[in-house]
């Protein structure tokens, strides 16, 4: 079922970018719907990653990961991030990705240093960071391309 708004709330780039991130924010993840799910999960992952880092994005999105493997977690995301043309964020999830999540995991089981995970982070972090907000860009770019698949615009 796509949510309806009128076409006068949709006017600008902004008035898309957050009308999507409501929609997709009404859904219980997972979903049936497969774009919403990539919606969410790319999302999530911007989200996250802007806010607190690869750590947060571990810490908040944790039981998903280990419920679907990392492998997985981290093909769905790789995929999207392709799709929408950030490459080089992929790059990173592949060449750092597997191994933060193990650090991770083996750091809350006290079995390594903090300083062993951290370092990691920090270089894959980094890494995102200075692509300099790019991912943003392309995020909206991609907002504006499906958002009427997921809501229907109505006229005033």
């Amino acid at each position: 079922m796509k949510y309806k708004m009128k076409r006068k709330d949709l006017l600008s780039n902004e008035d898309i970018w957050n009308a999507v991130i409501s929609v997709i924010s009404e859904y219980d993840f997972p979903t049936e719907n497969r774009m919403t799910n990539e919606l969410f999960i790319v999302f999530q992952y911007y989200s996250e990653l802007e806010s607190g880092g690869h750590e947060s994005l571990f810490t908040w999105f944790s039981e998903h990961i280990e419920k679907e493997g990392i492998t997985n977690y981290l093909k769905e995301l790789i995929g999207i991030l392709e799709k929408i043309g950030a490459h080089n964020y992929a790059k990173i999830e592949k060449k750092y990705g597997e191994e933060m999540w193990r650090l991770f995991k083996a750091l809350e089981n006290n079995e390594i240093e903090e300083e062993d995970f951290y370092r990691v982070i920090e270089i894959a972090n980094n890494e995102y960071y200075n692509l300099n907000g790019k991912l943003e860009e392309l995020l909206e770019t991609y907002f504006l391309n499906i958002h009427t698949d997921l809501i229907e615009v109505v006229k005033d």
